[in-house]
């Protein structure tokens, strides 16, 4: 998905605030990635961050609706949500990874998820609940944060805490630690040593 062009630029590309905080939800809004868990989260990280700001790029895999009347029902105000719901292609996706400080996994059930990595690529944290092996690959305290449930509650609670904790340049660190794991030369290492 190429490099980060910068905060600034993605920010003026999608038309939002470059200074205040900014956490992204990626990939198909559909019922186990709990982007709804992220939106009821949104009212009660608002009252102590009001410029928050949620970016939920991707497609609708499901019935929009019900998602638009959660938004309402939560009175999210329309500055503090970018609805990017249209297919987000390649040459797109580094905008959106770019203008966020943290990535934001709220899941019911996984595996794994590409998102992580994709998130890595542009060494940004992630904040994931724990399910499948997302804990393998989300370092806790070092990559990002691993919420114990999926709960508004909860994941409010870790969202609130690397922001008012400043951990995104010491997470963006640990990022950049922890993908070596995952480059060609560690895989061609591991194919040798097979």
């Amino acid at each position: 998905f190429g490099e980060s062009g910068g905060r600034k630029k993605a920010s003026e590309v999608i038309g939002v605030p470059v200074d205040g905080p900014a956490i992204l939800f990626f990939g198909y809004i559909i019922k186990y990635k709990g982007c709804d868990i992220l939106l009821r989260a949104m009212p009660e990280l608002l009252k102590k961050s009001p410029d928050l700001l949620l970016i939920v790029a991707g497609e609708f895999y499901g019935d929009e609706s019900e998602y638009r009347k959660l938004i309402d029902d939560l009175k999210i105000p329309a500055k503090n949500l970018v609805l990017a719901t249209d297919y987000i292609a390649n040459d797109k996706v580094a905008t959106y990874f770019s203008a966020a400080n943290v990535v934001v996994l709220p899941y019911r059930t996984a595996t794994q998820s590409g998102i992580v990595q994709i998130a890595y690529n542009f060494d940004v944290p992630v904040i994931a609940t724990d399910v499948g092996g997302l804990s393998e690959v989300v370092i806790d305290g070092k990559s990002g944060l691993i919420t114990k449930e999926a709960t508004p509650e909860l994941v409010a609670q870790d969202i609130e805490r690397f922001f008012t904790e400043h951990l995104e340049e010491k997470m963006r660190e640990g990022v950049r630690e922890e993908k070596k794991k995952y480059s060609w030369d560690t895989c061609v290492e591991g194919v040798e040593q097979i």
